[in-house]
Formats: structure tokens, C-alpha cells, sequence
């Protein structure tokens, strides 16, 4: 199943040329999540083909460069006739301020909008087969991370055990694999237990927006098979990280080791690196052994089953 994350922008507070502001489009299987909405976002979005169909919108906190592509999103919906509702999830008591952002322009939004305030250790949203739950962070202002966590999958079925219990491959392969025990060609009852393996952990992708490298943020990010983090900065300018609530490359990097993360998208660089943000991908590296990366806007990663061969 695709689970595909997008980077729509990856600057700092200031755009630049290379880097639009804050914005991460993530689509599971066709479900469309978009993780804040900088200002521009929507034309990020059609130059990287993402397409407009979200669901959901997810904003850490409402900072501009995080918020300020909201208003002509809901513009553009409007004129494209959307009627599909849209549930929008801030930090607990920014409701007020969002709904006075959706409607800037004297935009009344033409669809059904919900905006929803959730707290740390919430879940934000529930599906079937994934949820999105917000943890704390420490920024300037109240904010939230989030993390898409899919649920456990069914064990492999083994179906040469299951032939030599003597099931028939075909609707009782499935049953079985569905919990449910079946008669062999004896009549003997055949139990899924027996042909089917412990269940396989799913996918977790961790969006952490601006923050410093906080106990919560390695607690939310452990395990993930992609932690988002915020890389503003280089060590040598980590006392203006910790004065401006942001992280440095190598603090990153230092705690996605400390998580067991699997890979490391490194965001929100200052716009300081525009012409070159290698020095925050070397520190990130040094400490984590995974994959640790400056996504370049537009760049579409793929995100594994853990136990994908």
C-alpha cells in the first residue's frame, strides 16, 4: 500500500528561492494529509502534482510561515465547487484564530469545514486502518507534532503448511488467514494459528513542525520509519536555536538515533542556507547512522513496510 510523503516546503520563516514555507503533503493509499500550509502552498501542489483532494489538514501552530497558504486554499476549493468536507486540527485554543484566517478574504468556504482542537497524547484522527495522534513539542507558542500510525498488519500465511494440513487452496485460505478455523479434507478443524504468523507491525511517519528536541517528540518519534524534523540550524549557531525555540542539525539527528527512527528528513532550514544546507545534513549523519536527508521541495519519498524485503 503507497505511503507517500511529498515536501511541498522546506524553508524557515523566510522563504526563499529554493525553499517555499512550511508544508508537507502525505498521501496514504488516497487518503490526501497535508501538514501546515505556508504561504504558497497551493502552487506547490500543482507544480509537484499532488493534487488538491485533502481530507485533512493538520497545523502545528500558527506561526505565518506555517499558516498562511490556508486562506487561498480554501479560495481555490471554492472555485473548484469542492462540496467534500475538510477537518481542520489545531493546537487546543487556536480554533478562534483559524476560523478568522479561513475567512481573511471575506471567503466564506462553499463546503462543510470543521476545525478541531486537540492536545498532546490525543488522537486527531482515526481511520480503519491508521490514526494521527499529536504529542507535545516546545516552540515560541502552543504547538503539537504529529504522528501517522498505522495499525498491526495480519501474519504472513503460510500456504504450503497449509496444503500439508490438508486445506484446499482457494475461499478457506482466506478464511483462515481472516481468524477463522476451517475443516481440511478429513474433517479435522485446521486453526489459523497454525498457518498464519505473528502480526507485522505497520508504518509510522512523525511530523514534529518547529520545535526543540524535546523528551516527547523522541518518545512520539520511536521506531518511525520516518521522523520529520525541524533542522533550522548548525551547531554554531545553537544558542540562536535554543533562543528561537528551533533545532540544530546535529540535536536532530542526536535524537532521531536516541528514537530508533529509521530515516531522517531534516526541514525548516533558515533561509541563512539557502545556497547550501549540506553542513546541516553532515551533522544530522554524524550522530544517526540511518538515512538522514535535506529534502529538496518537490521531493516524493516512498516510506517501506519495516519488514519489506
Amino acid at each position: 500500500m503507497t505511503l507517500r510523503v511529498t515536501f511541498l516546503g522546506t524553508g524557515g520563516a523566510v522563504p526563499t528561492t529554493e525553499r517555499n514555507a512550511s508544508s508537507v503533503f502525505v498521501n496514504r493509499e488516497g487518503d490526501q494529509l497535508l501538514f501546515d500550509a505556508g504561504e504558497g502552498t497551493q502552487r506547490q501542489m500543482m507544480r509537484f502534482a499532488t493534487g488538491f483532494s485533502v481530507s485533512a489538514l493538520f497545523v502545528t501552530h500558527t506561526h505565518g510561515d506555517h499558516v498562511l497558504g490556508i486562506p487561498g486554499l480554501i479560495q481555490t476549493w471554492n472555485f473548484n465547487d469542492r462540496e467534500r468536507p475538510l477537518d481542520v486540527y489545531v493546537p487546543a485554543g487556536r480554533a478562534d484564530e483559524m476560523w478568522e484566517l479561513i475567512r481573511v478574504a471575506n471567503t466564506t468556504p462553499s463546503f462543510p469545514v470543521e476545525v478541531h482542537e486537540v492536545r498532546a497524547g490525543e488522537t486527531a484522527l482515526e481511520r480503519e486502518a491508521y490514526s494521527v495522534e499529536a504529542f507535545a513539542t516546545e516552540h515560541r507558542t502552543r504547538s503539537v507534532g504529529y504522528a501517522l500510525v498505522e495499525n498491526d498488519r495480519k501474519g504472513r500465511f503460510d500456504r504450503q503448511r497449509a496444503e500439508e494440513l490438508g486445506v484446499e487452496p482457494g475461499p478457506k485460505f482466506s478464511t483462515l488467514h481472516e481468524g477463522e478455523p476451517v475443516e481440511n479434507g478429513d474433517g479435522e478443524l485446521v486453526h489459523p494459528e497454525q498457518v498464519v504468523g505473528e502480526s507485522r507491525p505497520g508504518r509510522k511517519v512523525v511530523y514534529t513542525g518547529d520545535t526543540r528536541p524535546v523528551e516527547s517528540v523522541r518518545e512520539a518519534a520511536e521506531d518511525a520509519d520516518l521522523l520529520v524534523h525541524d533542522a533550522t540550524f548548525t551547531e554554531d549557531e545553537s544558542d540562536r536555536a535554543r533562543q528561537t525555540g528551533h533545532t540544530t542539525g546535529r540535536e536532530a539527528g542526536e535524537l532521531a538515533a536516541a528514537a530508533g527512527a529509521k530515516r531522517l528528513a531534516l526541514t525548516h532550514i533558515s533561509s541563512r542556507y539557502a545556497g547550501n544546507a549540506a553542513p546541516i545534513e553532515t551533522e544530522a549523519r554524524e550522530p544517526f547512522t540511518g538515512e538522514a536527508f535535506v529534502p529538496d521541495d518537490g521531493r516524493k519519498t516512498e516510506v517501506p513496510y519495516p519488514d519489506a524485503e
